[in-house]
C-alpha cells in the first residue's frame, strides 16, 4: 500500500508539473504574440499563467530561453505542415515551396519576433539548450530540401555518385534564401512585399542549377 501511495504522489507532482510547464508555455506564446518580445516581462508571463514569478525559473531560466522554446515549437508545427504538403506534389520546385510556406506563414505574424528569433538562432550562447534544438531544426529543414531533390534526381533516372552532396548545397541554398526573406520584412523595407514569388523563382534558378550540375560534366 505503501508503494502504491508513493507512486500516486509522484504520479499527482509529475502532472503538476507538466500543467505548469504547459501553462508558462501557452502565457509565454499568448505574450509574445500580442505584444513582442521587448515588451514583454517574465512577470508578465507568470501573472498570466498564474504561478509564482519564482516558480517560472524552474521551467526555464530566462525570457530568451521561453522564447527560443515558443518559436522552436512553431518552426517544428511548420516544417511539419510543409513535409505533408509536399507529398502531394509531383515536381521538385512546388515540393520545395510547399515546405517552405507555412514557415514564411508562421513568420509573417510577427515580424519582429521572427527576426528575433533568427538573431538568436545565429548568435546566441552556444551552450544554450533550445538554441540547440533550434539548431537542429535547421538541419532538418535543410535535410528535407535536399532529401527530396535527391529523390527526384534518382527518380529521372540520373545515377551519379554527386546526388546526396549536391542535393545537400542545395538544401543549404535554400534555406538560405529563406532566411533572407524571413529576415526582410523586418528591415521596414517594402512591408508588404510577400516573399513567396521571390522565393519560387530563386528556388526554381537553385533546382535548374542542381540538375544541371549533375547532367553536365
Amino acid at each position: 500500500m505503501a508503494v502504491n501511495n508513493q507512486s500516486a504522489q509522484v504520479n499527482r507532482r509529475t502532472r503538476g508539473m507538466l500543467d505548469k510547464q504547459d501553462r508558462i508555455f501557452e502565457a509565454a506564446a499568448a505574450l509574445f504574440a500580442e505584444r513582442g518580445f521587448a515588451n514583454v516581462t517574465t512577470q508578465q508571463i507568470s501573472d498570466r499563467a498564474d504561478i509564482a514569478a519564482g516558480t517560472l525559473f524552474r521551467y526555464a531560466a530566462s525570457k530568451g530561453e521561453l522564447f527560443l522554446m515558443v518559436f522552436n515549437r512553431d518552426f517544428r508545427t511548420a516544417l511539419d505542415a510543409g513535409d505533408r504538403a509536399a507529398r502531394t506534389e509531383t515536381d521538385s520546385v512546388p515540393a520545395l515551396l510547399a515546405m517552405v510556406r507555412p514557415i514564411t506563414a508562421a513568420a509573417r505574424r510577427g515580424a519582429e519576433n521572427t527576426a528575433i528569433y533568427q538573431r538568436e538562432l545565429l548568435f546566441g550562447s552556444p551552450a544554450e539548450k533550445y538554441r540547440v534544438q533550434g539548431l537542429e531544426l535547421v538541419a532538418r529543414a535543410e535535410a528535407m530540401f535536399a532529401g527530396r531533390l535527391a529523390a527526384d534526381a534518382r527518380a529521372r533516372g540520373i545515377d551519379d555518385p554527386r546526388v546526396d552532396e549536391q542535393a545537400r548545397l542545395t538544401g543549404r541554398g535554400i534555406f538560405a534564401v529563406l532566411h533572407l526573406a524571413l529576415a526582410r520584412p523586418a528591415t521596414g523595407v517594402d512591408p508588404e512585399h510577400d516573399p513567396i514569388e521571390d522565393l519560387r523563382a530563386q528556388i526554381a534558378l537553385l533546382v535548374t542549377g542542381f540538375f544541371a550540375a549533375l547532367t553536365h560534366r
